[in-house]
């Protein structure tokens, strides 16, 4: 070739507008047009690899594409991410040719778009809609980032409301704003959406990242969060928290207003239930009548149902446990007051009430409580007398 080829091939490659480059068969670049050199530093085709220079999961794609180009005579198109001059990936399209001999490869690159496989149009619309949410949305805040961290969109209604300018993060690392670099980083980047919580600015934030999976749908090259301004609806919440506990403890007032135990005689504990009857009832009933009659040292306890009407199914087997449940505590179970709809929902059921110990009403069983510890004494002198009923209205 003569001193004016060279001159000519010189030039061509100082004013051409394409990014040109010529590589060796194992990729090293040799020479680029001023165009590359600027795209992808002057450093970068001083000999470096193209393996060296694209994305780490873009190696191995590159490879298989470039094992493609030495093997085929005709040029051959791919994808790859490169970094650039500036040490960020660019995604660019390359289209390369080995030479006659197979020792040189001839290719040219051109900046691709984020989505090469959609129309233009569709990617602009659907820019548009994310502006769209993202400036009229009220508490939200929309935001992306690539696999190194930098922050390439910010915007969103609740910036408006922490007195932000859209985008103040657009241009920055947002990895290294948080102090376990490392930990954020593997956890946003393992391709699974993450929520969580967190309080900045004075404002209670619920965020969602999302990964932004490549255009081969196999590895994730950012992510996108979505933050939702929820102060308010914390602020509800715990208002509705603390009623809601206001109104367990007046429950438990009430609870334990409806089921007094009653200490009506040495010994002698009564339980006067009113109203319905249900499991749940009857369940807090036993811990705090079993309780009262070790607390006691009660011998009887008595049920009076004379107040209740109606018992679900499960009630009356829990009656008959908690019978039993009293004498191995030492104590007798007397049940007072049955009224016939509860009579026949515990006939119903067939169970085994020959061991229950039945009154007519209260007075019954009082009587039968006090005559009963009275025998238990033999008549001592000091045993109690039993009370005289008293007359009726």
């Amino acid at each position: 070739m003569n001193a004016a080829s060279n001159v000519l091939l010189d030039e061509f490659f100082t004013r051409s507008p394409d990014l040109l480059f010529v590589a060796s068969a194992d990729g090293a670049l040799l020479r680029g047009s001023d165009v590359a050199r600027q795209a992808l530093g002057a450093a970068a085709l001083g000999g470096a690899r193209l393996p060296e220079l694209a994305h780490p999961d873009d190696r191995e794609a590159l490879s298989a594409a470039w094992s493609r180009v030495l093997g085929a005579d005709a040029p051959v198109s791919f994808s790859v991410r490169l970094r650039d001059a500036g040490g960020a990936y660019q995604r660019m399209t390359c289209s390369a040719r080995r030479s006659s001999d197979g020792g040189a490869v001839f290719g040219s690159l051109r900046a691709a778009p984020e989505d090469a496989g959609e129309d233009p149009k569709t990617l602009r619309l659907k820019a548009r809609l994310l502006d769209g949410i993202a400036g009229h949305m009220d508490r939200m805040e929309f935001w992306a980032i690539d696999r190194a961290g930098l922050c390439h969109y910010h915007a969103g209604k609740a910036l408006e409301k922490s007195g932000q300018r859209t985008g103040p993060y657009v241009g920055q690392n947002v990895l290294d704003l948080h102090s376990r670099n490392d930990d954020v980083r593997q956890q946003w980047f393992d391709g699974a959406v993450h929520r969580f919580s967190s309080q900045e600015r004075g404002i209670d934030w619920d965020h969602w990242i999302i990964p932004l999976r490549d255009e081969r749908g196999e590895g994730v090259d950012g992510v996108l969060g979505v933050s939702l301004d929820v102060t308010d609806s914390r602020r509800v919440e715990n208002e509705l928290r603390i009623q809601l506990d206001q109104i367990a403890a007046q429950q438990k007032v009430i609870r334990d207003l409806s089921t007094p135990i009653i200490e009506v005689w040495d010994g002698v504990l009564t339980l006067p239930m009113v109203g319905t009857v249900d499991s749940v009832r009857t369940a807090e009933v036993m811990d705090s009548l079993l309780s009262q009659i070790v607390e006691k040292r009660a011998s009887f306890a008595i049920l009076d149902l004379t107040g209740v009407e109606v018992v679900d199914t499960k009630v009356a087997s829990h009656l008959i446990e908690l019978i039993t449940a009293i004498r191995l505590l030492g104590a007798d179970g007397i049940v007072a007051g049955i009224k016939p709809t509860v009579a026949q929902t515990m006939v119903a059921l067939g169970l085994d009430l020959s061991q229950l110990n039945t009154q007519r009403n209260l007075r019954a069983a009082l009587n039968y409580a006090i005559r009963s510890m009275s025998r238990a004494k033999g008549a001592s002198p000091d045993a109690p007398s039993a009370p005289r009923p008293s007359p009726k209205p």
